[in-house]
């Protein structure tokens, strides 16, 4: 493709993509009335009071706690499963769901950035709080998309924190979290990553920054991701450091269940180290090179599997702009690529324009954000990390298919947005 003709084709994908994103695209999933009017909080309610009582937030992590509570507790998904943690908006009631539960599990890593509120309304100091992702390696949340992350670093608390995994996730039996333990509230999105620190006190990072952000301030970054990348459940590897910590919350809330949740856990520990064999083998021609996905969600797999990601924007809200659409258009030249990845929630017409200006295919990667009423079952998060696998092999070898409809097809409801094309 000659220069001049390369810019034409870059300045017409960047006006189609665009206009795609102003169409409706620019969120994870768009909320279905029947999605939403799942009261979670009912169902709480409704189950027999001597079951542990556990709250959920989303699907990843739902996935994993069913996967480790099995029979024995009772889980319930605060958000709906059609609804990612990147455009929920609360109702009054949810808050009900918190009040009413035993134990709440989150991902963490300010992924739930609407959690603080939530549980000061709910007002229940019995509350076991379960940070999923404490412990676990972390990679900082990328300036510019994803394609440049800082080392890796410890998702850490501070020393003589009451939850403490000392990062092998021994618990003593019976451990619990403090009541008002200042860590187990995510804080408000965009704020900086403090777990334990009380309002204003510094908090030391290792490459010695120092923030001393008060509690449930928020950065004007809109719904962007905070100091540390979240999406830690895409890597299989760490996905096994959540379901410790998971077993491990559960049994300090639920001693007498220790058993039985060590006995899950164990199980779908050894579902996770099959799957990671698995990638690694499928994966290991193609180390080193460069995969496309719509927004940023891929670093942690990237990163255990020897690749490198790109993205087209930060977060699915956000609208790519024209030096977006230039940078992945560059890189796919650059690369060499046979398709870039879309998701099922959002992005497929943003990457068919640059696709086929491009002429390669556009395949999918689920981020496992949002699902069907069957998707917290943890079978499913390993039934499309192998999808998500497959689609990313035929993008690195070319497929004569230009469209992978990796996924089962959601009845979703169109949500007016008012976007702004920014130039």
């Amino acid at each position: 493709m000659s220069k001049q003709n390369f810019q034409t084709t870059l300045q017409r994908s960047a006006w189609v993509a665009l206009g795609a994103i102003a169409l409706g695209l620019g969120s994870c999933a768009a909320p279905s009335t029947t999605g939403e009017a799942e009261a979670p909080e009912s169902e709480v309610a409704a189950t027999p009071e001597d079951a542990l009582q556990v709250v959920t937030t989303f699907l990843p992590v739902t996935q994993f706690t069913n996967a480790v509570a099995g029979d024995r507790a009772e889980v319930v998904q605060l958000l709906p499963t059609n609804v990612g943690p990147h455009e929920y908006q609360a109702k009054p009631g949810d808050a009900q769901a918190i009040a009413n539960a035993d134990v709440l599990v989150k991902n963490g890593l300010e992924m739930e950035f609407f959690l603080d509120d939530m549980i000061e309304n709910a007002g229940n100091a019995e509350l076991a709080i379960i940070d999923s992702s404490e412990g676990v390696a972390t990679l900082a949340s990328a300036d510019d998309h994803g394609h440049d992350h800082a080392k890796e670093e410890g998702h850490d608390h501070a020393e003589g924190e009451e939850h403490d995994h000392d990062h092998d996730h021994d618990h003593a039996e019976g451990e619990a979290h403090a009541e008002g333990e200042e860590h187990d509230h995510d804080h408000a999105e965009g704020e900086e990553h403090d777990h334990d620190h009380a309002e204003g006190e510094e908090h030391d990072h290792a490459e010695g920054e120092a923030h001393d952000h008060a509690e449930g301030e928020a950065h004007d970054h809109g719904h962007a991701h905070g100091e540390f990348d979240p999406h830690v459940w895409l890597d299989p590897k760490r996905a096994i450091e959540q379901v410790e910590n998971i077993r491990d919350g559960l049994i300090a809330a639920d001693p007498e269940g220790e058993a039985e949740y060590t006995a899950n856990a164990e199980a779908f520990i050894a579902d996770l180290q099959a799957l990671d064999a698995d990638i690694s083998e499928k994966l290991a021609p193609f180390e080193g090179q460069t995969f496309v996905v719509f927004h940023d969600f891929a670093a942690y797999f990237a990163d255990s599997y020897g690749l490198q990601s790109e993205t087209l924007v930060g977060i699915p809200e956000e609208n790519p702009s024209p030096d977006d659409v230039k940078r992945v258009m560059e890189t796919v030249q650059a690369e060499g690529l046979k398709a870039i990845l879309t998701e099922p929630q959002a992005g497929k017409e943003s990457f068919d324009a640059i696709a086929g200006d491009l002429d390669i295919g556009v395949s999918v990667f689920d981020p496992l954000e949002t699902g069907d009423s069957e998707a917290v079952q943890p079978e499913y998060y390993l039934t499309t990390m192998n999808q998500n696998v497959d689609g990313l092999v035929a993008s690195f070898e070319g497929s004569s298919q230009s469209w992978l409809p990796l996924w089962t097809p959601q009845t979703l409801a169109v949500v007016p947005q008012r976007v702004g094309l920014r130039f």
